[in-house]
């Protein structure tokens, strides 16, 4: 099953695509969540990486099965935010996730980072997700009551690398 996968960091005009069909199929994200995840994407392809969002997606056979965006924090030495990671659902549970978060910590740290930030939502919608952060070695560094809606707190993660 994990046999002939690939990292790619650049982004293909055809990611625009499959990563608008990764968000909306996830059941996690809203439409105007779907629209900036495609939009980083689209950013990076016209700008470059001075747009600051940096990409892995892990790939077999040309299908891209995950993807992570990521960069560095503005006005940090050298903490990064982790903006997005998505699994084509139907793969979810089979170490894709893991194997594209670790390839972008190794990315992360090639570049200098030494904290990765993750923020995600208090809603049990998300109690997957956390696990699998807390899985990841990821804590919990700080929560924001009321952030997102009354009662959906922001949680944000970090892990030093």
């Amino acid at each position: 099953m994990m046999d002939a996968l690939s990292y790619r960091e650049q982004p293909k005009v055809s990611d625009v695509a499959a990563v608008a069909r990764i968000l909306k199929e996830s059941g996690f994200f809203n439409q105007e969540e779907q629209e900036v995840g495609v939009s980083l994407v689209q950013e990076r392809l016209d700008k470059g990486t001075a747009c600051g969002y940096f990409f892995q997606f892990l790939e077999k056979a040309g299908e891209v099965l995950a993807y992570t965006c990521y960069g560095p924090i503005p006005g940090t030495q050298s903490s990064y935010d982790l903006y997005w990671i998505a699994v084509d659902p139907k793969l979810r549970g089979k170490g894709y996730g893991t194997l594209v978060l670790k390839q972008t910590e190794l990315e992360i740290a090639s570049m200098g980072g030494t904290r990765v930030y993750i923020e995600t939502s208090s809603s049990p919608l998300y109690q997957s997700t956390r696990g699998f952060y807390t899985h990841n070695g990821y804590y919990l560094e700080a929560e924001l009551k009321d952030y997102y809606a009354p009662q959906d707190n922001k949680l944000l993660y970090v892990r030093a690398l």
